[in-house]
């Protein structure tokens, strides 16, 4: 592709390659610069990528596209704000192809990754439609199962994505969107057909500083949607829709132009009657759990603004299954109940303990701990919470990263006094499952708290396999074998 090509709609302040230099690919990070190429350098926040411009160059990059004039005579082109400059590089180089579908993001602390997972089946259901999905647990292309890394991936990859997508046929895709990738620019100069919120609760205030900032970032999904539906029981619900500038539909247990009515919980999930501008239609959702009902009402306050019937959208919703870590039940040939849940905030483990309460016919045991290099604010918030709504606590490592697991730990404990509540310390959290198991009693529902979908753990800079079903089928056969 010409360089003039590649920088349409990207304000320049100087260019000293000619524009009609042939590019023959785009990268972003040294490592993987190819000739002929173009390195855009990034400013990071751990790194700044104009420092590798001169390995980029080693490469073979033929141009540099960057905030800052590189040193040396490489041909370069001057960006104000190279990051931005990135998403619409991909989606020069890609065609623009989330233009030619209907794109949905969902924004919330909680509830993102089911509601996606909801609403993609009951686009499918509802309109028979190839739907495509990014999120925390996977992206989908169709059925197709694809790797990722992160919730919201990088802008350019994220335009290959969608690139695919679109080759593959899909007509839909439904994406989570982080905050990060809301202030970093990943998702900038995508129209989204709706916008979701969720909720906000308390998390990445390592990198947000102020819960108003955290909503302020969450509320920019709203500038660049067509159409936006939010949970108008949130408290933060006022401030994240307050410059909307698109149509919003609310919806709430209690406030809402959405609601639901006669919410019954059971085992076997939730049922309610989903009430709008005086239409009443019975829902059924096979997930256990009182948040079962929000995002039930978020996906179908999406679907509607879609323009699918509220009766359709239920239709479809009573045969969704549910998603892998959220709430999985994990099945053991013994008298108590095991869930995996990714609960990874105060909010979720509210959430989750909230729900398993109401279902519980014996104790109720959380295991769980709090990620490394992460908003240390939250650990004694989620300790208390523990305490106050469990019979039993299991503290354990999720995912330490660079920190050393016992000072997490100690991070949480505070939470801890003043209340009754029993527990254990066990920092190897294979041994704190096997610890679970081995002390568990009739009828108890274990919660697995913090790791969900993840099957690695990050220690250090290294990503280790462990997958809580293999460590809970691994003490069953061993069990078994010496009954």
């Amino acid at each position: 592709m010409k360089l003039a090509e590649l920088l349409k709609n990207i304000p320049v302040g100087e260019i000293t390659a000619p524009l009609d230099m042939e590019i023959a690919d785009i990268s972003y990070d040294s490592r993987q610069t190819k000739p002929g190429g173009l390195f855009a350098a990034i400013a990071g926040f751990e790194t700044d990528g104009h420092k590798f411009i001169p390995m980029a160059v080693e490469k073979g990059a033929s141009c540099v596209l960057c905030q800052q004039k590189p040193v040396g005579n490489v041909p370069y082109v001057l960006v104000e704000d190279s990051r931005a400059a990135l998403a619409q590089l991909g989606r020069n180089w890609f065609g623009d192809p989330a233009a030619s579908m209907t794109v949905v993001g969902v924004t919330g602390t909680n509830g993102k990754t089911t509601t996606t997972y909801l609403l993609k089946d009951l686009l499918e259901k509802c309109l028979g439609a190839k739907v495509g999905l990014i999120g925390t647990n996977q992206n989908m292309i169709g059925e197709e199962i694809l790797h990722t890394e992160r919730t919201t991936p990088e802008s350019f990859e994220l335009q290959a994505l969608f690139r695919a997508m679109a080759d593959a046929g899909c007509t839909h895709v439904v994406m989570e969107v982080s905050s990060h990738a809301l202030c970093l620019q990943r998702v900038a100069g995508i129209q989204f057909a709706v916008g979701l919120f969720t909720n906000l609760s308390q998390d990445h205030l390592d990198f947000h500083g102020t819960m108003e900032n955290y909503c302020d970032a969450k509320a920019l999904l709203f500038r660049q949607s067509s159409a936006g539906a939010y949970n108008a029981d949130d408290p933060w619900a006022e401030r994240v829709t307050q410059d909307a500038p698109c149509p919003l539909l609310s919806f709430g247990e209690k406030n809402g132009d959405l609601t639901a009515a006669h919410i019954r919980l059971a085992v076997g999930g939730v049922d309610f009657d989903a009430q709008c501008r005086g239409e009443s239609v019975p829902v059924h959702v096979g997930i256990p759990g009182g948040f079962t009902v929000y995002n039930a009402l978020g996906v179908l306050a999406a679907a509607k603004a879609l323009g699918i019937a509220l009766a359709d959208s239920a239709a479809a919703l009573a045969k969704s299954t549910g998603v892998k870590g959220r709430v999985e039940i994990v099945p053991v040939p013994w008298d108590y109940t095991i869930l995996i849940d990714y609960a990874v905030t105060p909010d979720a483990i509210e959430n989750v303990l909230t729900a398993v309460r109401g279902f519980a016919e014996g104790r109720v045991v959380i295991l769980f701990g709090c990620g490394g290099d992460r908003d240390r604010g939250k650990r004694p918030k989620m300790g208390k919470i523990a305490a106050q709504l469990a019979d039993f606590l299991v503290v354990t490592s999720d995912n330490p990263r660079t920190e050393d697991p016992d000072a997490i730990i100690a991070g949480i404990l505070p939470g801890l006094e003043g209340t009754q509540t029993p527990y254990v310390v066990e920092p190897d959290r294979v041994k704190a499952i096997r610890y679970a198991m081995d002390h568990a009693q009739p009828k108890d529902v274990i919660i697995l708290a913090g790791k969900g979908h993840e099957t690695y753990q990050i220690v250090g800079h290294e990503k280790r396999h462990l997958d809580e079903r293999e460590v809970i089928a691994d003490y069953i056969a061993e069990r078994t074998k010496k009954a």
